[in-house]
């Protein structure tokens, strides 16, 4: 019985000798393994072999260097046939030559062993692994063969079905970014189509606004040059009508003089006669003219409340010095400015038209200021127009305006009044400094207070006490002098706009009466003028309205000044003369108290600042 070379596969373990897991072996690894598996074999079958090897085979000097070979017998070739073909497919670990086998119960050998009793031991193995288990192997090869298979499968259908999400992936965020791009650019073009179209609008309505602008200011230049044609007929034919008045009047004043010269001249007669008759009676009466003489003279040399001269009762032994007090550089300047202002009052006749149409245009202008720069600006060109203009005197128009000036801040309440106009003053008399002088020499004459000077009540000197009043400046009214409280109140207006004036500066022009005025008016106050009502008020007055100024220029030399008010002055007031005068007292004593106390003269006062422009809402 011939026997072929056939593939099986081999069982995992035969008898207890199980094939070696390692792929790697080395030759002489191998050949020990046969060894031992030879000794097992020998150790271990249930029939006796047939020979007995005395030593392991030694294969190293062997030039066949070819694998072992596993040879069955004919009969079993049909079944080997059959499942060698089926386990080629399935299984790598064939039995092939140069390969490493190991089987249990095989008898390893040789070509040169005995070939019977090597079929022998196959087919004993054979007979006993059978057919089950070959089956068994079988259908695990098959069941992993369907196994991979499977798994191949699904992993080649996921990784198609990846592929394809990735690539609707990929596809869908490519028509994403293109929407997107759309979308942006459809916003782009909405918004510069918007843009446009507010910019038409835009465009439109400012043409609109502008033509209605052209339209209004042509019939606001249309109006302004029918107004000016007009206000020109009317000018020229009130000039021919006043020119005929003027003749008429230059006509009636000649006369007038003629006859006014004659009576002069008969008072003249008169009042010599009535001298010669006064001096025999003087002669008469020695010491008592002397006394009288003195006494006049000392009233002629002493400035009074009005005209810097008041009347002094004859026969009076007591000095002037005593009435009056004040600082006597105070008291010449007062008289300096009261020549200057009389010397004005003669050329003025207040019966003349032209001056009293002078007067009531300057008193408009006046009572027309506001608090605005721009108005401000226009009411002091159009008052030096007036006083520049050749139709008047400038002198005159100076004393008219000072006149104006003082008379009107009586009906003046608010700060913001009393500030605009006196930046109206500082402009004028910048450019006249004339004016200036005239203006103080008026506020002078109408409250002593400013000069500063003081009378103080004399029966000797006074006849009455109406009479002393007149001298401190009360107003006769319809024969009856003013009350207290109207006198007051006139005396704080006066003073108010006196420290304004003082604190007041205009850029580019210069305060001819400034804040150096200022300072040396309080010294002269502090130093001469006794404490009491009247002088308390207009102090009080003065530091509201000039305080902040004396202060941002003197800083620790006025604190100081308001600390000795505030020590000998507000202390020395008495309260007295009645309930009405005590209570007026306490006011005006508590008022610069707390001016002082709670540093008001630190807070800019109301008014002081103009605004830059008219509101809207003034411009028509």
């Amino acid at each position: 019985m011939g026997f072929i070379e056939l593939g099986l596969p081999c069982p995992r373990n035969v008898n207890g000798i199980t094939a070696d897991p390692q792929p790697d072996w080395s030759f002489d690894q191998l050949l020990s393994e046969i060894n031992s598996i030879e000794k097992k074999l020998n150790s271990n079958l249930d029939f006796p072999s047939p020979f007995t090897k005395n030593e392991p085979r030694d294969l190293k000097a062997s030039k066949d260097k070819r694998g072992f070979v596993m040879r069955v017998p004919d009969y079993e070739t049909d079944y080997a046939d059959a499942d060698s073909d089926s386990e080629a497919d399935a299984d790598n670990s064939l039995v092939a030559s140069g390969r490493r086998f190991a089987c249990d119960e095989l008898y390893m050998s040789d070509d040169s062993e005995d070939d019977v009793s090597l079929g022998m031991q196959c087919h004993q193995l054979m007979d006993r692994t059978g057919l089950a288990e070959a089956a068994v192997y079988e259908l695990m090869d098959e069941h992993r063969l369907n196994v991979t298979e499977a798994v191949r499968s699904k992993i080649s259908n996921l990784e198609t079905e990846l592929i394809k999400e990735n690539e609707k992936f990929v596809s869908l965020t490519t028509t994403i970014h293109k929407n997107r791009e759309l979308q942006r650019e459809r916003v782009r073009n909405l918004d510069l189509q918007y843009q446009r179209t507010l910019a038409e609008d835009l465009d439109n309505h400012l043409t609109v606004v502008q033509r209605d602008h052209e339209h209004i200011s042509q019939l606001e230049e249309r109006r302004i040059r029918d107004d000016m044609a007009r206000a020109e007929a009317k000018r020229r034919e009130k000039a021919i009508q006043e020119e005929k008045i003027r003749q008429e009047r230059i006509k009636a004043e000649e006369e007038a003089r003629l006859k006014s010269e004659k009576a002069e001249r008969d008072k003249v007669a008169a009042l010599e006669a009535e001298k010669k008759a006064a001096e025999e009676a003087a002669a008469k009466q020695a010491s008592a003219s002397d006394a009288a003489a003195n006494a006049g003279k000392d009233s002629k040399e002493s400035p009074g409340p009005s005209s810097s001269t008041f009347d002094v009762k004859k026969g009076t032994q007591q000095s002037v010095k005593n009435i009056i007090r004040a600082s006597q550089n105070a008291l010449e300047v007062e008289k300096r400015r009261q020549q200057i202002y009389e010397e004005l009052s003669t050329k003025i006749n207040p019966l003349n038209q032209d001056y009293q149409s002078l007067g009531r245009t300057i008193g408009r202008l006046i009572r027309t200021i506001s608090a605005t720069i721009e108005n401000i600006r226009t009411r002091a060109e159009e008052i030096m127009k007036l006083m520049s203009s050749p139709q008047y005197p400038q002198p005159i128009s100076i004393k008219l305006f000072a006149e104006k000036i003082v008379s009107n801040c009586t009906n003046q309440r608010s700060p913001n009044a009393i500030f605009a106009s006196s930046r109206v003053v500082v402009l004028v008399t910048s450019k006249i400094p004339l004016a200036m002088d005239i203006l103080i020499a008026e506020l002078n004459r109408v409250c002593i207070y400013t000069v500063p000077k003081h009378i103080s009540y004399s029966k000797e000197a006074f006849g009455t006490r109406d009479d002393y009043f007149k001298a401190i400046g009360y107003k006769e009214v319809d024969g009856k002098l003013e009350g207290l409280d109207e006198y007051l109140e006139r005396l704080s207006s006066y003073m108010k706009l006196y420290g304004a004036l003082v604190q007041t500066e205009v850029g580019g022009c210069q305060n001819l009466h400034g804040m150096k005025e200022g300072w040396t008016w309080l010294a002269r106050f502090l130093n001469t003028i006794p404490s009491n009502l009247f002088t308390a008020i207009a102090l009080d007055s003065f530091l509201v309205m000039a305080g902040y100024g004396m202060y941002c220029r003197y800083r620790n030399q006025f604190e100081k000044l308001l600390s000795v008010i505030g020590r000998n002055f507000v202390d020395a007031l008495q309260e007295g003369g009645g309930e009405s005068r005590s209570a007026k007292v306490s006011k005006v004593k508590m008022s610069i108290r707390n001016y002082i106390e709670s540093k008001q003269y630190k807070k800019e006062p109301e008014g002081l600042q103009l605004r830059d422009r008219l509101d809207s809402n003034e411009l028509y």
